[in-house]
This record gives C-alpha cells, structure tokens and sequence, in this order.
C-alpha cells in the first residue's frame, strides 16, 4: 500500500513494487481475507475472473500470518514490531492476565494507543487525496477498525451489490484510494475447510464480484487484488495439557492454533528453556519454538520492536508445523470444529497472490 499510494502523489510514501503512476489518480485495493497465492493454481477454473487478471507478485505476509497483524502491516506500511499488533490474541501488559481478541476488541483498551503507528489513509488524507474503506457494516466501529484503519472514510456494505456500489461511487474524485474487504472464503475455509464445497461457492461469489466490479470501475481505474494470509486444512489436532504437560509453567495461552503466544506462571530463563524443552521433546518436528528474545533476534516481528510491542509477545512463541494445530483446552471443541487454519509460518499460510488489473 505505501507503493500504491505513492503512485498517487504520497510523498511520504516509497514504491517498492515498482508500480509507477497512477493512471488516472484511481486506485483499489480488493482484500479476499484467507485467497492464499497457491489458490490461483489449483482452483483456476472455478476462478476465471481472477484467473484473467496480471501477476504482479507473490507477497510474503508478516508474521504470524493471521488478519489482525497482516492488515495492520498493510495499512501502515509497518512490521508487527513497529505496531504491535502481534497475533489473533495477546496478554494485555500488566492487565492481571487480561487476554486481547485484536478481531473484537476490548474497550478498556484504547486503540491509537495500542496501534500507535499513522496509517497510509491518515496520512493520504493530510495530502487531499480521498480515501475510502469499503467493508461490512459490523466492522465500522469497531476497535480493530479504529486501531488500523483510521483516517479513512468508512462505507458499509453487505451485500455484493452494495459493495460494488460504494466502491465505483468513491473512485470518482482523482486522486482517490479505496480499499475493499470480504471474508467470505475465510470464514468458509474456518468451517469446512479449503476446497470444500462451502469454500468453492465462496471462491466462484468472490469471482463474480470481480467480474461485476471490473465492468463498473470508472475508466483508467487500477485494482490490485491480494489477501492477509492462505489457509491449511488440520489432520492433526493436539489439546495442550490435555494427557500432556505441555501446559506445565504456562500461566495463560494466546495467539491460535497454528502460533501461540505462551505467558509463564515464572519469569525465570530456566523456566523458558524448562517449557521449550519439554514442547521439543513431546512434539519433535510438530513444533518449531522460540522464548521472546529469539524470536525478536530472529526478526519474526520485523528488524524493529518496540518495548509496547515486546511485552505483548509470549514469553515463548510455539509455532505448529505440517498440519497439526495446537488447541487451547478452553476453546478446545470450537477451535478444533474449525477446519481450515493459519497464523504459522509455512508457505502456504504466508504467501498470498498480488493481482492487478487496470480497467479500459
């Protein structure tokens, strides 16, 4: 986004996809929560819309590749370490143990502070270039929204039509800058998993939206069409501490399946390398694992982390490998009902497709 938006004057911004000037001052960004890149190859046919549209790269998602981290990532043009947003769920600092759900928020917690990073919409805003965020009416208010969205002007939608609707009605003015956002396919992919006939339905509405949106877009408008995170389907589901003590030391769990956030009932190094040498020796190669201070050396979050954003990591960050998902035993029944899964760090979950098309 800090390329597309430097393609419409941003001076601020740099553009390091190398995508020029903006055509006609018009620029839209399609977000399919949960189109991994590998989607395109596998489901062509059922995507032909798509499908018909130029590659213009295969994007490495931050980590973890969940929507909470990634969307903020795209909106400030900033790693998980700069804005702290770290993962589907995370400890509030000195909260009493207080959990996170970046996706739903909590009131206690005041967004700007939490995610203190300008986004690219305030800041194209500051430079007279209009910016519009198009998405489900539910999220307008929302704290998620307020945290990684401000500064654009919000237009909810909830049916395709009116998505399609807001959309072309914003690109009017020039220079203008819209993002559009569905989770359909993800939401779909969660419950029955990828290429389920839940998930194919969701993938060919998907479709037919980019058809009917590109035959509306006012002319010389360039959409690009990316995603936050692809998805893997679970065939092995482990419930921590249950018939394990994998939960031995382990004051609270965070994160999701495919990455969790561990918080110690003991600050103690030995206490970390206790958990991490108890996880290898239970999981092997099912888990690949990290204390807070190797994954920040190892740049998980980005080459800069925050203090704000230091302390809300896990004092150990366990990261599932293969297909397996690591279960909460308190939300084990609904997070193992759940088929599809993301947030690790294999490819499938982190590469997700960069697709533009400028209309005629």
């Amino acid at each position: 986004m800090p390329s597309i938006f430097s393609s419409l004057g941003l001076t601020t911004a740099h553009d390091s996809i190398q995508c020029g000037n903006s055509p006609s001052g018009r620029e839209l960004v399609f977000l399919v929560d949960g189109l991994g890149a590998d989607v395109l190859s596998a489901y062509a046919s059922i995507a032909p819309s798509l499908s018909a549209m130029a590659l213009h790269g295969t994007v490495t998602t931050s980590f973890p590749s969940t929507t909470a981290t990634s969307l903020a990532t795209l909106t400030t043009g900033e790693m998980p370490g700069a804005h702290g947003m770290l993962g589907y769920t995370v400890q509030v600092p000195r909260s009493g143990g207080r959990i996170l759900n970046t996706l739903k928020w909590d009131e206690r917690v005041d967004p700007v502070i939490w995610q203190p990073v300008p986004t690219l919409f305030e800041r194209a805003t500051a430079a007279g270039i209009t910016t519009t965020h198009v998405a489900a009416k539910r999220y307008e208010n929302t704290g998620f929204t307020r945290a990684v969205f401000r500064g654009a002007n919000y237009k909810g939608a909830n049916i395709p039509a009116d998505l399609i609707s807001e959309t072309v009605a914003a690109l009017e003015k020039s220079p203008s800058f819209v993002y559009l956002y569905v989770n359909d396919l993800d939401s779909a992919g969660h419950s029955d998993g990828v290429g389920s006939d839940k998930w194919l339905a969701a993938l060919t509405s998907i479709d037919e939206l980019v058809k009917n949106l590109m035959q509306k877009l006012p002319r010389g408008t360039r959409m690009w069409l990316t995603a936050d995170h692809g998805m893997i389907n679970a065939s092995e589901k482990i419930v921590l501490g249950r018939d394990n003590e994998l939960l031995t030391d382990v004051a609270l769990i965070a994160g999701e399946p495919r990455m969790r956030h561990l918080y110690l009932s003991s600050d103690s190094d030995n206490a970390e390398k206790e958990v991490i040498a108890r996880w290898e020796s239970a999981l092997g190669s099912k888990v690949t694992m990290h204390t807070r201070a190797s994954a920040i050396t190892a740049g998980l979050f980005g080459p800069h982390v925050s203090l704000d954003a230091a302390e809300r990591a896990g004092d150990v960050i366990a990261i599932a490998q293969a297909d397996v998902v690591l279960l909460d035993p308190d939300r084990a029944d609904k997070e193992g009902a759940m088929i599809g899964h993301h947030g690790g760090d294999s490819v499938i979950e982190s590469s997700v497709p960069l697709l533009v098309h400028c209309t005629n």
